[in-house]
């Protein structure tokens, strides 16, 4: 199930959104062209290190990525639920609740992995914070996805809260695998989440700008 769209129109062009999608893509692509020990320094350096905290990093470790599956998943979830936040919530407080739902996230998961010291990296807080802000406006949304069968290839439309679901299970799997090998770095990215999540459910009623709901504000 990849979403492909969401049926609410946004009526600004989320400059902000296809920034961070930029940057995240470009540090990404430029951290490929490093060698391994390189790029494991790169980790350590503006990655997020919980028993060694940095509180720069914890900026800094939303632009990083471990993999290709990784950043794909994150930069599609971005794009599909960020411009219709940042749609109501306008550029500058759009910026500002996103850096706050990845702080607040990694806060939180560092605050219950304390003695971790392996670099954990990646916006999932930030994104998962957009994600609540997104269903505690939109929550009868819908989206678009395609969904891959055995011979054909179809595109269907389904409630937003059936695929933020679909997105977390997907992210508690992903988690719950990794308990086996790293329990601590597993728990760590579990907080993080919710945290993001529930300080985006909790924020976008400060960050949110009611007359950019009305639809004769933008007429």
């Amino acid at each position: 199930m990849i979403p492909l769209r969401d049926v609410i129109p946004s009526r600004t062009t989320p400059w902000v959104t296809l920034s961070l999608l930029a940057a995240n893509a470009l540090v990404f692509t430029a951290a490929l062209a490093l060698d391994a020990h390189a790029r494991l320094n790169l980790y350590f350096t503006f990655g997020l290190v919980p028993g060694e905290l940095a509180w720069t990093s914890l900026v800094t470790s939303l632009f990083l990525h471990n993999g290709w599956l990784h950043l794909g998943s994150n930069l599609l979830a971005l794009w599909i639920f960020g411009e219709n936040v940042e749609d109501r919530m306008g550029h500058a407080r759009f910026l500002a609740f996103y850096v706050l739902c990845g702080i607040a996230g990694a806060l939180l998961g560092s605050w219950t992995s304390p003695d971790l010291v392996v670099p954990i990296v990646g916006p999932g807080a930030a994104i998962a914070g957009v994600i609540g802000a997104y269903f505690a406006m939109f929550p009868h949304s819908r989206l678009l996805v395609l969904l891959p069968l055995v011979v054909v290839i179809d595109v269907i439309e389904i409630p937003a809260v059936v695929f933020a679901a679909f997105w977390a299970v997907m992210q508690l799997v992903g988690d719950v695998g990794r308990i086996v090998v790293s329990p601590g770095d597993s728990a760590f990215v579990m907080w993080t989440h919710a945290g993001g999540f529930v300080t985006g459910l909790v924020a976008v009623w400060i960050f949110r700008q009611p007359e950019r709901l009305k639809v004769d504000w933008w007429t």
